[in-house]
């Protein structure tokens, strides 16, 4: 535990550029050229660290100034991703879950359930979440172990359903790379199911704005540049803010806007080597055509304008309807500038439409604010035996949007620790049968 709780506290941005140029080098990409995709990926996260605490800090004020005017007392405060993190790798089931989730990577790679090689480690606590509140309910181990076992499979599922469209729709210099990120992953049915809604919608499924479309409808106002001023400016005025503050948000929103691609640029220069060593190495040993893709961090796509501007019209979205939906009592504050991690499997789904991509987004926290609900009791025990310092003084339930209201969470914990052996017999089921539903799949696509 100790061992494993010094890797963790290292972060993402000193864990992934070692693993990363452990992973170049035996690859064969020579230790200088994996030192410095190394180091290119730490900077990626030192970069997105820096302008996520921007983003949170400007934000922040304005969320709480608007809570206060309009009275926003929900009971389950919002302590953000950290948190979950911390529960997650805080327990025996987290201080084992990176060579359970490799050994499960492994398995099914060589059984060909999966087409993925996940290297994401710092991402494997999404799996760790699951498990350890549900050992946490249930007082097992094993049964936290199910559950980080049925959540690993389901994303490697997913991460190879979503490659395709991802390589597609983001360009090839993400060629041969997935994303099995848990928290994006369970999104993908939200966006399948509002593009068949939204095409059976005469009028609605005319609508085709995108990034490029949007730019060229409203010129100048449809730049990122200006979105995230006018975004900002929008939020400002809704928090009663005076005209320099406003002008201040306005300018930091803009500023998240464009820095962000940015950040996402040097991943992308970081991770290109290892992923085309990786393909080359991957084609001249495999044999019979397969394909296999280099599972990384969603980090790499979360600077697509549509994203930025659908993440950050949430915002008020959010905070809105979190107090008319029936049965919410959480409401999101320290998650809000998490937003972002929605968007990078559906955009593929939705073609960067922004209206079908908003409303997707808008479905997700709609379910995902009830299951943040319905998970606070579990996640507060959880916190309070990991770290109770992380509860504030006075607070009695406690939540996240990442990864509490996932809805990939709340179901294999309510099959696992909730509905007994019936439960968990119906999920491993249904996990088995997708595996082999995908091998079928990576196996046709191969013809």
């Amino acid at each position: 535990m100790a061992v494993i709780n010094y890797i963790m506290s290292l972060g993402a941005s000193v864990m992934m550029p070692i693993i990363f140029t452990i992973f170049g080098v035996l690859l064969g990409l020579g230790l200088s050229k994996s030192l410095r995709a190394g180091i290119s990926v730490g900077i990626g996260f030192v970069g997105l660290s820096v302008i996520t605490k921007l983003l949170a800090d400007n934000l922040g004020p304005a969320v709480n100034q608007m809570v206060e005017l309009y009275g926003l007392d929900l009971k389950v405060l919002d302590i953000g991703w950290p948190a979950a993190a911390a529960v997650a790798y805080g327990t025996e089931v987290g201080a084992i879950v990176i060579p359970l989730g490799l050994l499960v990577n492994v398995i099914m790679l060589l059984t060909r359930t999966t087409n993925t090689i996940n290297i994401d480690l710092w991402n494997y606590w999404h799996f760790a979440f699951v498990g350890s509140i549900v050992s946490i309910a249930t007082d097992s181990f094993l049964w936290g172990l199910f559950a980080v076992v049925v959540v690993a499979v389901l994303t490697l599922i997913g991460a190879d359903r979503s490659q395709k469209k991802m390589e597609d729709f983001y360009g090839q210099d993400l060629e041969g790379i997935s994303i099995p990120q848990a928290f994006c992953v369970s999104f993908i049915p939200f966006a399948i199911i509002t593009n068949w809604i939204i095409e059976r919608i005469p009028g609605l499924n005319k609508i085709d704005l995108d990034a490029k479309k949007m730019q060229e409808r409203f010129g100048i106002l449809g730049e990122p540049l200006f979105l995230g001023v006018i975004i900002g400016i929008l939020l400002g005025l809704l928090a009663h803010y005076s005209v320099a503050q406003m002008l201040t948000l306005g300018i930091t929103m803009s500023a998240v806007m464009v820095l962000i691609p940015k950040i996402t640029g040097q991943f992308i220069e970081g991770l290109s080597p290892i992923s085309q060593r990786s393909q080359e190495l991957i084609g001249s040993k495999l044999k019979g055509g397969r394909k296999l893709n280099i599972g990384m961090t969603p980090a790499l796509v979360i600077g697509h304008p549509v994203t930025l501007v659908c993440s950050l019209l949430l915002v008020p979205i959010i905070l809105f309807l979190s107090i008319i939906i029936p049965g919410n009592k959480f409401l999101p504050l320290a998650s809000l500038s998490g937003l972002i991690y929605i968007f990078p499997l559906v955009l593929p789904y939705t073609k960067g439409n922004v209206l079908r991509s908003l409303i997707t987004g808008i479905l997700t926290l709609i379910s995902g604010v009830l299951f943040a609900t319905s998970l606070s009791t579990i996640f507060t025990k959880a916190v309070a035996i990991v770290d109770s310092s992380l509860i504030p003084k006075g607070t009695s339930l406690v939540a996240s949007i990442d990864f509490a209201a996932s809805p990939l969470s709340w179901i294999v914990y309510q099959l696992t620790a909730n509905a007994g052996i019936i439960g968990a017999c119906v999920l491993g089921v249904v996990t088995i049968a997708s595996a082999l539903y995908n091998r079928k799949k990576n196996k046709e696509e191969l013809v």
